[in-house]
């Protein structure tokens, strides 16, 4: 992990407002913000526009539906006539009627539907990429959201790779398919009940509903029959929305741990893992095996509903209202057939919220994992507030003046709950510029979770840190992952590759001892492999040095960056600094009992940190420090002091891992 500037938690913005305001994703903690967001930002021209298009086709297409059930009755009614002697022309009525149904289905199915499908799927790929960049920014700011909300032990969303990509995916597919149905439901009322109007007859023994007998038959069957289903309907639709979001679950955490092991492919296979690993599959699959019987079991009980469901009204509900105006010879074939054909579109119209209810369930299952992400987002926005939610957490950044370093008073490190014990104290420590500390201490006795709170990315605790005014940062870990990105990107992170020429990264290339790679600076890869899997280890912490002379940051954090180097390549990373790094303050974890000295034996550090039983002290390795500096370095950070000031703004920072 490399970090370039100073984390500073909490705090004001200096614009009035507070963080939680300013997120990409403020507007999408519920259901409705989440929907609507899209349409009311930047890109609402392209939103609305495309939303138009998609509205005014679908109606249309319910309009074709009224067309295609009048033309219906036509063939059927030329079928039935076919020998009626008032039937001059016979076969010319029949193909001219087929034609004319066989041309209104290609011009609805092919032309409207088609132009249709493709808008709506433009939609939907503009409204995911939208929603994707939202959250990205959001994740990856300043505050290392990404970072905070995958630490907070009680509240950190799971899989969140799944969230963003899956359950956004299909969160917006579903969402435009069940718009599009809405607005077919709409246009489909109107246009078959215009047309039932139109074509309604008096009823015998209903003679007092007048004329509007038969459109009164025909709602009374559809009202009749819709809702009692769409009942039975919700209900199953619970259980799948239930067994949808159990089902991300179990298969976000299987393809996790997948994800894991490829990264981890070399640890496994040299401790013979692999029976332990395939029983942690194992596991995991368990649980997507037993849903996915559930939700067969589910599916299949609703697929056989819908089949008769659809079956009953096609056949039986649509042709009720119209048989006894048909019997009584108040209408005729053709009457009866165009008149049931309007009553089955009403009916399968409105049972649209039956047919999409497995989609309406998945859709709520995304929305959900969707808006959980971002209300997790919301809720690290001020990491101190977020994390005293599961445990102490007290600490203060502020900066001084440059002249007396970095310093730090009264700091305690403690882990998850609250009144946890601290298992670190360091009552007073300061960091004049310049200076080289070697952090040693037993394994587990706190030194990375020191250099963690130090750059703000520890969570419990409590204490005040004070950085050096306008002194860049700089965190090297031991475990160097790198981006799929060029050669010089790599380097130039955190910054962009154009803030720097060709010439200047050669040269930190070359003073890092990687001058073999110049040639490549503008490759991703390299013989068929990425920089990420064709560096070694040493290779990879001499990238590091590559950018911090590149860098030169003020304040230099090293966190068993050397691990990976031979003692010669462990002098050469350190002299690489000496060298190109004037004035730099370096705080440097080695397991060493004894940090490197120079090739003539200088000594490359002033002062060691000894992390013993929980205690932080510090000593001179050069004993002869002058008084006045010996002072600074015992002198507490008290703002009462003149020096030390609380920032009106949150310093920016920019990570990398």
């Amino acid at each position: 992990m490399f970090r370039f500037g100073t984390a500073q938690w909490g705090g004001s913005r200096g614009d009035g407002k507070t963080p939680a305001s300013r997120t990409p994703v403020s507007a999408m903690q519920s259901f409705w913000g989440l929907m609507r967001a899209y349409w009311f930002s930047d890109r609402w021209r392209e939103a609305w526009g495309l939303t138009l298009v998609v509205a005014f086709l679908t109606a249309f297409s319910s309009k074709v539906g009224v067309w295609f059930a009048v033309a219906s009755g036509e063939l059927v009614n030329s079928i039935a006539y076919f020998h009626s002697p008032t039937n001059e022309a016979p076969l010319a009525s029949l193909l001219s009627n087929a034609a004319f149904l066989v041309a209104l289905v290609v011009f609805k199915d092919a032309g409207i539907t088609g132009t249709k499908s493709f808008v709506s799927a433009t939609l939907h790929r503009r409204w995911r990429a939208w929603l994707n960049s939202r959250f990205n920014d959001a994740l990856l700011d300043a505050n290392h959201t990404h970072f905070h909300a995958q630490h907070g032990a009680d509240t950190a969303p799971d899989n969140i790779d799944q969230r963003i990509q899956e359950s956004i995916k299909g969160m917006t597919g579903g969402a435009i398919g069940l718009a599009m149905g809405v607005i077919a439901v709409a246009s489909s009322v109107f246009f078959v009940g215009q047309k039932l109007l139109e074509t309604s007859t008096e009823v015998r023994g209903f003679e007092f509903l007048g004329e509007y007998g038969g459109l009164v038959f025909a709602l009374v069957a559809v009202a009749a029959y819709v809702p009692v289903n769409t009942w039975i309907a919700v209900r199953l639709g619970g259980l799948l929305e239930r067994l949808s979001i159990r089902m991300q679950k179990a298969e976000g955490s299987y393809r996790g741990e997948l994800s894991t092991l490829l990264r981890r492919s070399f640890h496994v296979a040299s401790a013979h893992g692999e029976a332990v690993q395939k029983t942690m599959h194992e596991r995991l699959y368990t649980e997507i095996d037993r849903t996915w019987g559930r939700l067969n079991w589910i599916n299949a009980g609703y697929g056989s509903f819908e089949r008769i469901y659809n079956f009953v009204g096609a056949r039986v509900v649509a042709y009720g209202p119209g048989l006894l105006p048909f019997i009584h010879n108040r209408i005729d074939l053709k009457g009866y057939i165009t008149g049931a054909e309007l009553v089955n579109s009403l009916i399968s119209q409105c049972s649209w919220f039956i047919h999409v209810m497995p989609a309406i369930a998945t859709l709520r299952a995304n929305s959900r994992r969707v808006i959980d992400l971002a209300q997790a987002i919301e809720s690290v926005q001020e990491p101190v507030n977020f994390y005293r939610l599961t445990g102490d957490c007290e600490f203060r950044y502020m900066t001084q003046n440059p002249v007396f370093g970095l310093a730090i008073h009264n700091l305690r490190l403690s882990h998850h709950g609250h009144g946890s014990e601290p298992f670190l104290v360091c009552d007073r420590l300061g960091f004049r510029r310049g200076e080289w500390t070697f952090l040693k201490g037993e394994s587990g006795c706190g030194k990375t979770s020191l250099i963690k709170a130090l750059n703000g990315l520890w969570p419990y605790g409590g204490g005040t840190i004070a950085f050096p005014e306008g002194v860049t940062s700089f965190y090297a870990a031991q475990e160097v992952k790198l981006l799929p990105v060029t050669l010089k990107e790599l380097v130039c992170l955190p910054q962009g590759a154009e803030n720097h020429n060709d010439a200047t990264v050669a040269a930190a290339l070359h003073k890092a001892g990687l001058g073999e790679f110049i040639e490549h600076l503008a490759d991703e890869t390299r013989a068929g492999k990425s920089w990420d899997q064709l560096l070694s280890g040493g290779q990879k912490q001499k990238l590091v040095v590559a950018r911090i002379i590149l860098h030169k940051p003020g304040l230099l954090f090293l966190d068993e960056a050397t691990g990976a180097l031979d003692p010669e390549s462990k002098i050469a990373f350190h002299q690489a600094i000496r060298d190109n790094c004037p004035g730099v303050t370096v705080i440097s974890v080695m397991h060493e009992q004894a940090p490197p000295r120079s090739a003539s034996g200088e000594e490359f550090y002033h002062s060691v940190l000894t992390i013993a039983d929980g205690v932080a002290t510090k000593e001179p390795m050069i004993p002869s420090l002058p008084p006045e500096l010996t002072e600074i370095l015992n002198r507490p950070p008290q703002a009462a002091d003149g020096w030390l000031h609380i920032p009106r703004r949150r310093l920016r920072t920019s990570s990398q891992s």
